[in-house]
């Protein structure tokens, strides 16, 4: 009882750290830019302080904050895939809901709908019991395999492993519109509808003469860190390993780092990504194997049409990161050469390009460069030609292990240090 009190009060101090970084509501250090972009944004602005207690409040109040003991492996494996499948379930019954709102022909949406509205409460109070727990396995999941690759001080790692899905605060990312570089980040409330995101963009682009784009996330370092919710265990685990590598890069010059500069903060997101990745992989190995077979590439079937071949129509199938790796790199040569108005023209020119061929991007420009460029662990995309990402990924590939990559680049406190680790 007193290991837990102790390990509560730990939690309790770390989860107020984190709080207080991101109380503002920022995610950059603040700046000039910032001040200004916030005469726009205060009444829109999500409160990480408040969050963070009321989360952690709950957590301590569910008993989440221990591992779960009570349960063998099999059952924790089956908690597990439960709440994701009750998740999988929830959000049907939610799309039928629009859907009966929707449907000319219901002519009376609420008797339609009581069927349904009860199912969904049951599956609802069915998922707030299993939920606490499901998340309890998960932290202990996670924080056995990071013992394994030596990311742990006396077994226990630090901060303690604690998340919490959540629905997510949207980020407005403001970038200057003569290179593509982030100014600033706001994180607003998590129910802005797309025409409010829109309109922010406008007067915040028109007030400041900048470049702003308001972005989903799909998790948050905050402590508890913030998980979107999702049926998909592998990207959950790969998200709850992402996040808590900021917290722990965070305690280390990397991490204390991250608002220096745009290539500190790429280096932090590639090394995130890269490393949620690969423990998200290893815990999908280790505790649900029967999973991992739907992860593998599976082989498409090849339809030909019958009769003759006109080969204009074997066009190679669209490339998304080819594309929008083209996209960045050309839009850089027209910014450096001060062509502004024709990098954003040709920057709308090729979303419609990415349209058509299935992506509904809301807005291409210098902002979503700014922020998507930082995620660098996999070539091309969004990064375009910018040598960080690739660097981070050539320490990786030299490292004989995940943890020695990792406490490599944690003490790394400027590119030019990365640069002169990947060349010895």
């Amino acid at each position: 009882m007193f290991f837990r009190i102790l390990r509560g009060v730990e939690i309790a101090c770390y989860a107020i750290f984190f709080a207080l970084l991101l109380g503002s509501s920022t995610l950059l250090a603040p700046t000039d830019t910032t001040e200004r972009v916030r005469a726009f944004t205060r009444p829109l602005e999500f409160d990480y302080f408040d969050w963070t207690l009321n989360a952690f409040g709950v957590k301590f109040a569910q008993g989440a904050l221990g591992t779960p003991y009570p349960f063998d492996n099999h059952a924790r494996h089956r908690i597990v895939v439960d709440t994701l499948e009750l998740t999988g379930q929830i959000i049907q019954d939610e799309y039928q809901l629009s859907l009966i709102y929707t449907d000319p022909q219901v002519e009376d949406p609420e008797s339609a709908l009581a069927e349904l509205r009860a199912e969904l409460s049951q599956l609802k109070a069915r998922q707030a019991e299993l939920a606490p727990s499901s998340e309890a396995v998960l932290q202990e999941q996670v924080g056995e395999v990071v013992n394994h690759l030596g990311l742990t001080t006396g077994g226990q790692p630090i901060p303690p492993i604690l998340f919490h899905i959540t629905p997510l605060p949207y980020n407005l990312i403001v970038s200057r519109r003569d290179k593509i570089q982030s100014e600033t980040s706001i994180s607003l409330l998590p129910d802005l509808s797309v025409d409010q995101q829109a309109s922010l963009e406008e007067r915040v682009d028109k007030g400041l003469n900048v470049s702003s784009l308001v972005v989903p996330v799909g998790g948050i370092g905050s402590y508890p860190t913030m998980v979107e919710r999702t049926t998909d265990l592998n990207w959950l685990t790969d998200t709850i390993a992402h996040e808590w590598i900021h917290n722990w890069l965070t305690l280390r010059p990397l991490g204390m780092n991250y608002y220096a500069s745009s290539e500190l903060r790429t280096m932090n997101e590639t090394t995130a990504s890269i490393a949620g990745h690969e423990i998200g992989m290893l815990i999908m190995e280790l505790y649900y194997p029967e999973l991992t077979q739907a992860l593998l590439p599976q082989a498409s079937p090849i339809n030909l049409p019958l009769g003759p071949i006109d080969p204009d129509d074997l066009r190679k199938p669209f490339d998304f990161r080819a594309e929008m790796h083209t996209t960045r790199v050309y839009a850089d040569e027209l910014l450096s050469e001060g062509k502004i108005e024709e990098a954003e023209a040709y920057m709308e020119q090729r979303r419609q390009l990415f349209w058509d061929n299935g992506y509904a991007i809301r807005k291409l420009n210098q902002a979503y460069f700014a922020f998507y460029g930082a995620y660098a662990d996999v070539p091309g995309g969004a990064a375009g030609e910018d040598p960080v990402g690739p660097a981070v990924r050539q320490l990786r590939a030299q490292s004989a292990s995940l943890g020695d990559f990792l406490r490599q680049i944690a003490q790394m406190t400027s590119f030019q240090q990365l640069q002169e680790a990947v060349a010895k």
